[in-house]
């Protein structure tokens, strides 16, 4: 059974590094294997990637250029997007407690109001730039539906749309966010972290990047494991917070983080599926049982996302929720 709390791995000269070739799965494949390799992954792994996805490579290709001429601009310019209270353009502080990496970044609420919002306070023209968002996340968004149904699928729950209703929700919390990781020189290499370790809190997370390494992952065992980077084609996948609470523990939410490199510059967008802020979140009783009853009590996002931004980023936070927890008071 997999538990909720994970301890932080070593850090520093007790780190321990091995190589890590996540699952590739075709979703063009046939449905029935699809769904069984893709809850096989999120159960060992928490982590896969995803090939023949659907997504037009054009509303790729849209977003990363507009991302990579957002990154482009001086200084003054990107900074009219920020500071990230907790959207908008961050430069190295990351949140609001204190954590710090080297990265810029572009945090995006997906409505499309706020996508329009912030589009308007960076560009003079901004048509192009909320075009690209707004096409990207609704392909993302189909994308990520389409994999939480297949789980459901595999999970053999009868009502497939249970995790996938979350993310279609008009008031889902879901997210963008467009991250630049300058490289470094080697004089500056004593912290190489981009962005520190931590587990994504929303549902599940679908990540685009560049052929430059950087994503590393660690289970329960103590090793970072180097993700490579992606075919061109490919996206990876990841299971949040939330969807570990919503299968009871059976997919696992793992810890990664992103390391900068020494040469080249990582660039890479996530898309984090979010529910409502009402919205309740209670594992489906068919995932239950006498011999497996439930790990955690329900929550709303909106409780869990209040103990996520008050906490550090490495910090565990789904602990708290579990059944019979002494840290309940915590989450107020």
């Amino acid at each position: 059974m997999v538990v909720a709390h994970h301890p932080s791995p070593p850090s520093n000269q007790q780190e321990k590094l091995r190589d890590i070739e996540l699952p590739i799965i075709d979703l063009m494949a046939e449905r029935s294997e699809v769904s069984k390799l893709i809850v096989k992954a999120s159960e060992n792994f928490g982590f896969f990637k995803v090939i023949n996805h659907g997504v037009p490579q054009h509303v790729i290709k849209a977003m990363e250029d507009e991302s990579y001429g957002f990154f482009s601009k001086p200084p003054s310019q990107k900074q009219r997007a920020g500071p990230a209270n907790p959207y908008g353009y961050g430069c190295k502080n990351i949140g609001l407690n204190g954590d710090y990496g080297e990265v810029e970044y572009l945090l995006l609420h997906t409505n499309p109001l706020s996508i329009s919002q912030t589009s308007n306070t960076i560009f003079n023209d901004p048509t192009l730039f909320r075009c690209a968002v707004n096409g990207y996340v609704e392909a993302i968004r189909e994308l990520a539906c389409e994999i939480l149904e297949l789980m459901a699928e595999g999970l053999r729950v009868p009502e497939t749309s249970v995790f996938s209703n979350f993310l279609r929700n008009a008031d889902s919390d879901s997210l963008l966010r467009l991250n630049h990781y300058p490289p470094l020189q080697l004089l500056q290499l004593q912290n190489r972290i981009g962005f520190g370790e931590h587990t994504d809190p929303q549902i599940l997370t679908i990540l685009r990047s560049n052929d430059v390494p950087g994503l590393q992952i660690s289970p329960q065992d103590g090793f970072w494991l180097p993700v490579s980077p992606h075919p061109s084609t490919a996206f990876c996948v990841n299971v949040g917070d939330a969807l570990q609470a919503l299968t009871n523990g059976r997919f696992l939410s793992v810890r990664h983080r992103a390391m900068v490199n020494t040469c080249r510059t990582r660039m890479s967008m996530a898309y984090f599926g979010a529910p409502a802020p009402n919205a309740r979140i209670a594992c489906p009783p068919e995932l239950l049982s006498p011999h497996k009853p439930n790990l955690y009590r329900p929550f709303t996002w909106d409780e869990y996302k209040k103990a996520t931004y008050s906490r550090k980023l490495g910090d565990s936070r789904l602990h708290f929720f579990r059944v019979q927890s002494h840290h309940d008071d915590l989450t107020e």
